[in-house]
Formats: structure tokens, C-alpha cells, sequence
């Protein structure tokens, strides 16, 4: 069946989703791949280890900013030139990256590489759903989700490979022949058909109208947000008045943003799309799914390293046996999800995810790597039948020219969620383990059967005890994830059903 909408032209739309997976993999693979690099930049760049987390946090924080916009930017640039603008600068600002003579400038480079970033997923889902019939559409998304969901997990043990074989100038180098291969792909497979011309040409008749307070709502709230989120718990929240006041800016700008861009009607973030039941609910399903992934990437490895005294490639290495798991999987729920309805696969996954973490409880201070390797794998498993009909049902109802918005919001959600988890979950073990320490602390004496480590001397014994309520304060964390996962299964069964067959069951 032609598809009025199709960005394959007269290539097949498979060969499409190996094109754009390619610059998705690396930018996601991006968001994690410098986390266990920061030592080492900050050794090399002669910064502190405090000044070398703005690495992440300004990539994060640009990204966020473009996410949401990037449906507006799709339709008046044009979704082909957009998509290979974003490539081509996420590309060239990887390479100055790698050669960043200063920490000052390595995050600037860092700004313009989430600023490209940010528009990628958008783009490429929205060409995907619009270049499949709604039959195919579940494979095609559980093939490109493979991109999505696996780099994460391969982010911190590559991370790690290349920095201590290598040079962390490395981590980002390695994006720039993969670009310049997706630049290449892009300009022969991909086409911006007639219908999408006209869209364009609509947007801009009687001269280009930019939403201009839209967009400064939307950076400016986004961007407070996504520092209020990253340094928070580094500097102790609302006790400081420099987290107080980003959180204050940031919560009148989003409040500002949803009462101006209900009201307009050429909004440059479609808010209006919300209205729909369907939308709304796997909005919130891709935020909780952000929020569970992202937050137990971080955790699982730092967990391994604080308790059991891995190496960040050892600890690495036991989220990718998780990753193989998910590349099994995901061509599975691409079948299943032509037979069963998406919401069914999608609560099916939310139990998963909550047994699984309810199964992360039971780690102790003698588990060995074959239990934190099975331990990610069977939580693993549960990801592509979260990811993918997630991303398959959110287009139900919607008008085919909304898809470019509906992946903005749907892309924008699922990144905000992690953030918000890892914030969530590293304030939690922070305080649970200030309370686990201190209720160990009131029992332990030396005439109870924790003196043992006594015989070690004082620095010993509060060495163990210290262990002990990380420990603790882990399983803390993991039973509130898995409370998390359970609770927001009620939401799955808001979604709409896929009529099989139907010419529109995608829209």
C-alpha cells in the first residue's frame, strides 16, 4: 500500500529504519557513554570533579529544549533538510568535542551536540510512522526501539572501554564517521513526499510566523528544570537558594507555557494534542518507562561498584548482558504486537519490570556477576513490550500531520522521566542512607554479634556499617521502582485498540 506520507520513496521503508537507527543509536548511546568518562575529563582538562558534571548536564539541558520544538522545527524547515541539519550538528559538534582544549569550551561543544541531538527521535519516528502501514508499524518501531533502549545499557561499559584503552576524547569521536555514514543513507533513502511539501508550504504562506514567547517559555522552564533535576541533590535542594530559585523560574515558565500554548493557534509545542484520552495516557506510560530504564542503568552499576567493588567495566558489562536480551526481544513483541492489542503487552510489561525490580531486593553484599547479570537481563526482557506498542498505540486518533508533534511530546516525555528518576532515585538512596546508617548505628555495640568487624578497629566498623546501609538504602530504592511499575498499570488499559487492518488504524 502507497502511504501518502511515506519518507521512503521508492526505497523500502526497512531499509529506512536502518538509516535513521544509526544516528539515533549514537545520540542515545551519548546521554550515558560520558558518565563513567568524568574522572578522567576533569584530570585532563585540570577542572574539579564538581565542574566536570556540566558535561552531562548542559547536553541534557539543550536537548531538552529542542525536544519539544522539534515537531514545529520538522514542519516549517522541512522533515528531511531538519533531520540531516540535526545529524550534520550533532556530528560536527562531536568532533569539537573531541578536540575541546578547554572544560569551558567541551561544554559549549556539549550544548550545540544535545541541540542536534534533541531532534533526531522526533523526526525518525515520525518518518517511521508515517512510512508504514499500521499492520507493519509495531515491527518497524521494535526494530528501531533495538537503538533506543539497548544504548543506554551499552553507554557506560563502552564508556569505560575506550577511556581506559584509549582517551576520553574518543567517546565522542566515534560519532563522527557514523554521521558522516548517516549523512550520506539519508540524502540517497530519504524524501520529503508531496503531502509533507504542502504541509510546509502551508506553515509558511503569508510569511513565517514564529511563536516567539513559546519557545522562551519552553527553554527557559525546560532548561531550569533540567538543572533543578541534575544538581539538586549535589547541592542539598530547596535549602539552597540556587536550586530554589531555577525551581521557581522553571515551574511559573511551564505553568506560563500550558495556559499560552492552549491558546494559540500556531503553537510551537501542540500541548493541544493532550486532549486526547489515548495520548495523554501513553504520555504518562513513556514517562514511567523513562523514569524505570534510565533510573536502573544508573543504580544497577553504581550499586555494583559502592557495595561490591566492581570496575565501571565489570559493572558495565553486567547491564549489557541486558541488552542482548532486549535484541532478542524486540523483533518477539514486533510479531505479538500484530496479534495483541498494544495495551495488553503494555501492562504485561509493567509487571515485568515491577517483578523484576522487586527481584533487585534481594541482592546482598555476596552476590556474584551472575546474579547482577540475570538480574538485568530479566528485567530487560520486559522493555520492548513497553517501548514499542508504547510508540505504535500513541499515534490512535491522531491526524496524520500531527504525527511530527506527537513525537516531539512522546520523545520529550520518555527523556524528562529519566531525568526525573535519576534525580528521584539518587535523592532517595542519599537519605535512605543517612537513615539506614543512623538506625544501625543505635543497635550496634560491641557486645552485639555486629562486633565482629570491631576486632578491625573503629574505622573498620564503621566501614561495614557504612556498606550495610548502602546496601539498604539500594533495596530501598528498587522496592520503590517496582511500587512505581504497579502502580501505573491501571493506565495501560486507558489506551485505545489498534483495529487490525484498518487503513487508519494509526491515526
Amino acid at each position: 500500500m502507497a502511504l501518502e506520507r511515506s519518507a521512503a520513496g521508492n526505497h523500502s521503508p526497512w531499509l529506512l529504519v536502518l538509516v535513521v537507527s544509526m544516528a539515533t543509536f549514537m545520540e542515545v548511546l551519548d546521554t550515558s557513554i560520558a558518565n563513567v568518562s568524568l574522572p578522567h575529563i576533569a584530570g585532563s582538562l585540570a577542572a574539579s570533579q564538581d565542574e566536570s558534571t556540566w558535561v552531562l548536564t548542559s547536553y541534557l539541558v539543550s536537548n531538552a529544549i529542542v525536544l519539544p520544538i522539534s515537531g514545529w522545527l520538522s514542519r516549517v524547515v522541512g522533515r528531511k533538510r531538519f533531520y540531516m541539519t540535526c545529524v550534520g550538528i550533532f556530528g560536527a559538534s562531536s568532533l569539537l568535542c573531541g578536540l575541546a582544549p578547554s572544560l569551558n569550551w567541551l561544554i559549549f561543544f556539549r550544548i550545540l551536540q544535545g541541540m542536534g541531538g534533541g531532534g533526531l527521535a522526533p523526526s525518525e519516528q515520525s518518518m517511521l510512522a508515517d512510512s508504514f502501514a499500521p499492520e507493519q508499524r509495531g515491527q518497524a518501531f521494535a526494530f528501531y526501539g533495538i537503538a533506543v533502549v539497548v544504548a543506554p545499557t551499552l553507554g557506560p561499559t563502552l564508556g569505560g572501554l575506550i577511556t581506559d584503552s584509549f582517551s576520553w576524547r574518543w567517546i565522542f569521536l566515534i560519532n563522527v564517521p557514523v554521521c558522516l555514514l548517516s549523512l550520506l543513507l539519508s540524502w540517497i533513502v530519504l524524501v520529503d513526499p508531496p503531502a509533507v511539501l504542502a504541509e510546509r508550504k502551508a506553515a509558511l504562506q503569508g510569511g513565517l510566523k514564529v511563536d516567539f514567547l513559546g519557545f522562551i517559555l519552553v527553554a527557559v522552564g525546560l532548561a531550569c528544570l533540567q538543572v533543578v533535576l541534575d544538581k539538586g541533590t549535589e547541592d542539598d535542594w530547596f535549602s539552597s537558594d540556587f536550586i530554589l530559585g531555577f525551581a521557581l523560574v522553571s515551574a511559573l515558565a511551564l505553568v506560563a507555557l500550558v495556559i499560552w500554548e492552549l491558546n494559540q493557534k500556531d503553537p510551537i509545542v501542540n500541548l493541544g494534542l493532550m486532549r486526547n484520552r489515548n495520548f495523554s495516557a501513553a504520555m504518562a506510560v513513556m514517562f514511567i518507562t523513562g523514569f524505570i530504564l534510565i533510573s536502573t542503568t544508573q543504580m544497577l552499576p553504581q550499586f555494583l561498584q559502592a557495595i561490591m567493588g566492581y570496575t565501571a567495566t565489570k559493572a558495565g558489562l553486567a547491564l549489557t548482558a541486558g541488552g542482548f536480551a532486549t535484541l532478542v526481544m524486540m523483533p518477539v513483541v514486533g510479531l505479538l504486537i500484530k496479534k495483541i492489542q498494544p495495551k495488553y503487552l503494555i501492562a504485561f510489561g509493567l509487571v515485568v519490570e515491577c517483578l523484576a525490580c522487586l527481584n533487585l531486593r534481594g541482592f546482598n553484599t555476596d552476590i556474584n556477576f551472575g546474579h547482577a547479570a540475570l538480574a538485568r537481563i530479566f528485567q530487560a526482557v520486559g522493555l520492548p513490550f513497553l517501548f514499542v506498542p508504547i510508540t505504535t498505540v500513541s499515534y490512535v486518533g491522531l491526524a496524520p500531520d500531527e504525527s511530527n508533534d506527537a513525537s516531539a511530546l512522546i520523545n520529550t516525555m520518555r527523556n524528562l522521566g529519566g531525568s526525573v528518576g535519576i534525580s528521584v532515585a539518587v535523592g532517595l538512596l542519599a537519605r535512605r542512607g543517612q537513615f539506614h546508617h543512623a538506625r544501625l548505628a543505635e543497635t550496634a555495640t560491641i557486645f552485639s554479634s555486629a562486633r565482629h568487624p570491631w576486632r578491625g578497629g573503629l574505622a573498620a566498623f564503621s566501614q561495614v556499617l557504612g556498606r550495610q546501609a548502602a546496601m539498604w538504602s539500594y533495596i530501598d530504592v528498587f522496592t520503590f521502582l517496582a511500587v512505581l511499575a504497579a502502580g501505573v498499570i491501571p493506565c495501560a488499559f486507558l489506551l485505545s485498540n489498534i483495529k487490525k487492518g484498518s487503513a487508519n488504524a494509526g491515526h
